[in-house]
């Protein structure tokens, strides 16, 4: 069957419930094909994951891209909270995500 990935929906927050995330740096997001500037990609660690996975451990330290649609500066090591995130699942394992966040909040410098 083709296309199936359109009816899976990640529930982000869900996901990102006891959970805190780190900037690591951005850069600029261009478009694959036409090169055009979309915005800005915020880089992101898990710097704490409460959540319970039972005996796979966790997903600590594992690194997260955040697409927005607009230049932002974000300092590294702060502490942010994307805001209205939309996730995709994809890969070959089904263990990557794609995610675009409508903005990038700073909590702590």
């Amino acid at each position: 069957m083709r296309h199936l990935s359109r009816y899976q929906k990640f529930m982000w927050d869900a996901f990102a419930k006891g959970k805190r995330f780190k900037c690591v740096g951005t850069r600029e997001w261009k478009d694959r094909d036409s090169r055009s500037h979309l915005g800005t990609i915020v880089d992101a660690v898990i710097s704490q994951d409460a959540t319970n996975y039972g005996k796979e451990g966790n997903n600590l330290y594992e690194k997260i891209p955040f697409k927005v649609a607009k230049d932002i500066t974000i300092p590294v090591d702060v502490e942010i909270i994307p805001k209205n995130v939309e996730a995709v699942i994809y890969g070959e394992f089904r263990n990557q995500l794609s995610c675009t966040a409508e903005d990038i909040e700073v909590v702590s410098k």
